[in-house]
């Protein structure tokens, strides 16, 4: 992550905002006194949000790890040719 004084982050504001939310990269501003903060754009932060959610539900974390299983083995869901067509709309 990169980091940028606060001085820097309030002098170059929209550039600085810009380059977060096209880069999808968060940005740490520090202050003199020490304390910093994180600057990310909205969506990366509800994606963040959904990974915690996911990551903190047992049953999830159950579902992914049988998914994972089936598929190592080859006994996961096998749709039809026709099916196939339908999901990947030829």
């Amino acid at each position: 992550m990169d980091t940028i004084s606060v001085n820097k982050f309030r002098d170059n504001l929209k550039s600085v905002v810009e380059q977060v939310v096209s880069r999808h990269e968060p940005l740490k501003v520090t202050r003199r006194a020490g304390e910093a903060f994180v600057v990310m754009s909205a969506d990366d932060w509800e994606q963040e949000q959904e990974t915690l959610h996911v990551l903190q539900s047992k049953s999830l974390m159950q579902q992914i790890a049988d998914s994972l299983e089936t598929h190592t083995h080859g006994k996961g869901y096998q749709p039809t040719d026709e099916q196939m067509d339908e999901i990947t709309g030829i």
